[in-house]
């Protein structure tokens, strides 16, 4: 495919820094990555290798499971993403020890935690002791000695909602997640209600970044309700930083059913209020014919970096970007090292 650039050649390296939580970058890139999930975990623990100023701007609007119980009984902005967030960019001697802790999810049938993450509990608790969410959040990040800093994108408590190709709005993050409708239906738009603002935090991290970094994510759940806030628009026009963009690795039911890397950037413009993107990275490595073949079983298939994908991008960047697991993720370290590459 000729219209593509390949992976550019690794420059050399410097020794690696430290970007403290809320820390002056001394120099080093700024780059904010937007998004939620295991997306952005997989990419934070590929960018915290490098020396860069890491900001990670999490979606606050998840509904299910622990965290989704935890929002309804207790009030606070959903825990899970920026969990996973907090994790991905832990130091230190004691990180793998605090990372099984973080992730550790009580399976005793009856009792009242079954389900429920101890990370996510530690931060209610934390937000509890420390007066709000931000706090507990700042607390958790000295704890874990973080590489970075983890940023809300709004501290207002709003639902997404998802109006199908006919007509029928399916309401909360959970429910569009893992669609309890018809699947095969498109999703003809989505918002968030009651309107949600942007944190001011994280509005000035994005218009002070060098680049910034879209995705990868389930685009409807992880991703574009990050762009629905009140200010998002807004501080992606006067941010100074290039913005790149990394394609899924595969489909997902009840949300891209069908979709090619094209389509999908081209919907998280429409919402991100941008004309086009700096970068794309788009995997092009062939997957294994078992896991597809698996993935297939739930209705989910590998995403085609097709020729149209350079209407949306200035530069497309392709190659082998996928881990060599039984699930289909980003390898880290592949994904980590090409956005650090990027001027």
């Amino acid at each position: 495919m000729n219209w593509m650039n390949p992976v550019r050649n690794s420059p050399p390296q410097r020794p690696f820094g430290r970007a403290s939580a809320g820390a002056i970058s001394n120099g080093m890139k700024k780059v904010v990555t937007i998004g939620g999930g295991t997306g952005s975990y997989t990419i934070l623990r590929g960018l915290k290798k490098f020396p860069l100023d890491i900001t990670a701007v999490v979606t606050t609007f998840d509904s299910g499971g622990s965290t989704g119980a935890l929002r309804d009984e207790f009030g606070i902005l959903p825990p899970g993403d920026i969990r996973r967030c907090l994790i991905a960019l832990s130091e230190g001697k004691k990180r793998q020890v605090l990372r099984d802790l973080f992730n550790y999810r009580f399976d005793q049938k009856g009792s009242p935690l079954h389900g429920h993450s101890f990370g996510n509990l530690f931060l209610l608790a934390l937000s509890s002791i420390y007066g709000s969410e931000i706090e507990g959040i700042r607390k958790a990040s000295q704890l874990l000695n973080l590489k970075g800093r983890v940023l809300p994108v709004s501290l207002d408590n709003s639902h997404v909602h998802a109006t199908l190709e006919d007509g029928t709005e399916i309401v909360g993050e959970a429910n569009i997640d893992v669609p309890k409708h018809n699947g095969d239906l498109k999703i003809a738009s989505v918002t968030l209600k009651p309107v949600a603002h942007i944190f001011d935090e994280t509005k000035d991290a994005i218009r002070e970044a060098d680049l910034i970094v879209i995705g990868p994510g389930d685009i409807y759940t992880s991703i574009i309700p990050n762009f629905l806030v009140e200010g998002m628009k807004e501080a992606l026009r006067e941010s100074r930083g290039k913005t790149v963009v990394i394609c899924n690795l595969m489909t997902k039911w009840g949300e891209t059913n069908g979709s090619v890397a094209s389509s999908m950037i081209a919907e998280l413009l429409v919402y991100s209020g941008l004309s086009k993107f700096d970068y794309a990275i788009c995997n092009t490595k062939e997957m294994d014919a078992g896991l597809v073949a698996a993935y297939a079983d739930e209705k989910k298939y590998p995403v085609h970096c097709d020729a149209a994908l350079k209407e949306y991008a200035r530069e497309i960047i392709t190659g082998d970007f996928y881990s060599e697991l039984d699930i289909a993720r980003h390898d880290s370290e592949k994904i980590g090292k090409a956005v650090a590459e990027l001027e």
